[in-house]
């Protein structure tokens, strides 16, 4: 168990944290939230005992490991990626080591019955009961296992590391510190460098992790697939739930407005007191009153309004310029880099309007394409672009191609033409940067502000195409939520390359995915194309085992029994998912009538009713409120999915 006990830290004329406590349990899934600049990775730093306090401390037990990867490493070896991997396990070589230099030693020895010899078949056994405790020599399958996880190829292994770019790097790094198995582990947004398959992989192997996780993401469906805990960090305050992001965002909510209320309603109170105190103050006949009056206001516990973040960034794009229905057009269209083939007869269009999304592992030639369109590359083949097409451009390195010696306001001075010169302090201050800010120099400003900026300079204007490469790397979530809004109300083409599995949702109605140096398109949403991704590969497998099982390898089976089988097993489906309907309604209705008698008391005018109106009795509420809207939820997708099974039949 971690302990943070009181912790307070503050930067120049800032206060980061003040009398911060909290304890990490052993089975912990703590997600850490909170908007850029909130002190989420310096809490981390502090756990860690790199950065020290003003105040308060850190208390760790001694037998506890910790495992932290940091948002940006100087990982640079001659070592080939396998070997890197391995150094997880240095532990365990050292030890090897020492046991082959024992038997190597052993096997020269004659004097059996010495002390010396004895003392080294001790050491030995001492050695081999660590190895054993540690797990052996049997690390090789795991790191095999681990590196294809996150998205290396067996053929990747014996390559350099110096080899690859600094997100393939990040991975490496994953992937030793997932190998050493620490008691805690401290990700920093760990997705970043990450595609959606590699996502998946490490979302199923941190659910099943056998230690605490501390993790900072600003993706939604990964903390919400994988935390049980939610700690946010605003204005040097937490706010700790035990509940995973979405579900604490509504908690959150109906805490806030509950609060509210309840201050109100005190208010009220207090000054209808105010009043009958000042009218009969000076009347002898209402003394006693007037007294019994004044106590009861010295005695109340006020409550008192959380003060909240509430400032955001302001995005709205303008209106986009009428262009030719086809946008983008290529036929044939391939792109060496040297002998390296990344894309290969690629044929693609898109139409105006579309939103269109570009997916697949990292390396597959998402960014490549993108940077075709914006004229940034050559190629063979043929590439079209649409009539009267002006294209905006966010680049994934967006930070390294923004001038770090100029202030903000000269950044986007320098780009700026027309009447909107005249608004540049108003987009930067939509942009939240007020003030002293714009005045800063480029290459202070974090990860979050240069992409703020970046948005910013898209405004300045009027785009009729729109490609966003990882456009939601460094924004917090809600920043990605502003910006996915304003996308959604965008009247010009989209294109996005993301890993945001959350921001995509929603956003775009058509998915290329870029796979073995080509495409292949697919209309719908992103649960619905990784709900089929899931589905093939499921069928493909199954396949495999039923001609193995069968020893048909190879040959058809008969059409007719395949629907026969095929049938008993929907029927048994429809069953299973009309039994979980009913269930869902009997909880939903066993939950409304436990809300309807708090409801009761909530609204009570009774004085002694109203007393039951404490802490435990809002947590109660909110929990009884969080559980009911959670089985509606779950009452609507076991609906659809009779609904579905049922289609499936006819």
């Amino acid at each position: 168990m971690i302990s943070i006990d009181n912790i307070s830290l503050q930067f120049v004329n800032r206060t980061l944290f003040k009398n911060v406590s909290f304890l990490v349990n052993p089975k912990d899934r703590i997600g850490l939230v909170g908007k850029n600049g909130a002190g989420k990775t310096t809490l981390m730093k502090i756990i860690l005992g790199q950065q020290p306090v003003d105040e308060g401390k850190v208390t760790i037990p001694n037998d506890a490991t910790l495992g932290y990867l940091a948002q940006q490493i100087r990982n640079s070896s001659e070592k080939t990626v396998y070997e890197e991997a391995k150094t997880a396990f240095q532990q365990i070589i050292d030890i090897e080591k020492k046991i082959e230099k024992i038997n190597i030693e052993l096997s020269e020895r004659t004097d059996y019955e010495s002390s010396n010899y004895l003392k080294l078949i001790e050491l030995l056994n001492e050695h081999n009961e660590h190895l054993a405790i540690l797990g052996g020599n049997n690390y090789d399958g795991d790191i095999e296992k681990t590196l294809i996880g996150l998205g290396f190829t067996r053929e990747d292994f014996a390559r350099s590391l110096n080899e690859f770019s600094g997100g393939w790097r990040m991975r490496v790094e994953l992937a030793k510190i997932l190998l050493k198995r620490p008691n805690v582990l401290l990700l920093d947004e760990p997705t970043n460098h990450l595609d959606i398959e590699s996502i998946q992989w490490l979302e199923d192997y941190l659910i099943s992790y056998p230690g605490a996780i501390i993790l900072i993401s600003h993706d939604r469906a990964f903390l919400d697939n994988i935390t049980n805990r939610t700690i946010e960090i605003s204005l040097a305050k937490t706010y700790d739930y035990n509940a995973p992001y979405s579900q604490y965002v509504e908690l959150r909510k109906e805490q806030l407005e509950l609060q509210q209320s309840a201050y109100n309603n005190q208010q009220k109170m207090i000054e209808k007191t105010e009043e009958f105190i000042e009218r009969f103050r000076y009347k002898a006949t209402k003394a006693v009153q007037v007294q019994s009056r004044i106590k009861q206001l010295e005695k109340i516990d006020r409550i008192e309004i959380e003060e909240q973040d509430n400032s955001r960034i302001n995005i709205q794009f303008p209106p986009a310029p009428r262009s030719g229905s086809i946008v983008v057009e290529t036929e044939h269209l391939s792109k060496k880099y040297d002998e390296l083939q990344v894309l290969k007869n690629i044929d693609l269009i898109v139409e105006r309007g579309e939103k269109v999304a570009f997916v697949g592992k990292n390396g597959e030639g998402k960014t490549t394409l993108s940077r075709i369109i914006v004229d940034e590359l050559d190629y063979t083949g043929t590439f079209k672009l649409g009539h009267n097409v002006k294209i905006g451009y966010f680049a994934q390195n967006q930070e390294t191609l923004l001038d770090g010696e100029k202030t903000v306001l000269q950044t986007i001075d320098d780009v700026a033409v027309g009447d909107v010169r005249t608004k540049i302090r108003d987009i930067l201050g939509s942009f939240l940067f007020g003030g002293e800010d714009v005045e800063k120099k480029v290459k202070v400003l974090s990860g979050g502000e240069k992409s703020r900026l970046a948005i910013a300079k898209l405004l300045l204007e009027p785009y009729n195409l729109l490609v966003l490469d990882e456009p939601t790397n460094h924004l917090d979530m809600y920043s990605k939520d502003i910006l996915k809004n304003a996308l959604i109300n965008y009247t010009g083409t989209l294109i996005v390359v993301s890993h945001d599995r959350e921001f995509l949702n929603g956003l775009t109605e058509k998915i290329f995915e870029f796979r073995n140096k080509n495409i292949s398109e697919f209309r719908g949403g992103i649960y619905d194309f990784l709900k089929k991704k899931k589905i093939e590969t499921l069928d493909q497998l199954n396949l495999k085992q039923k001609e193995i099982d069968t020893g048909n390898i190879g040959q058809p089976v008969s059409e007719n029994k395949l629907n026969y089988e095929e049938r008993k097993k929907l029927d048994r489906e429809i069953r299973k998912a009309e039994n979980k309907v009913k269930d869902a309604e009997k909880k939903i209705e066993e939950l409304e009538r436990k809300i309807e008698k708090r409801n009761e008391v909530f609204y009570s005018t009774d004085e002694k009713t109203k007393e039951l109106l404490d802490d435990n009795f809002y947590k109660e509420y909110n929990g009884l409120k969080a559980e009911l809207e959670k089985e509606m939820n779950n009452w609507e997708t076991y609906q659809t999915e009779v609904e579905e099974l049922k289609n499936q039949r006819i």
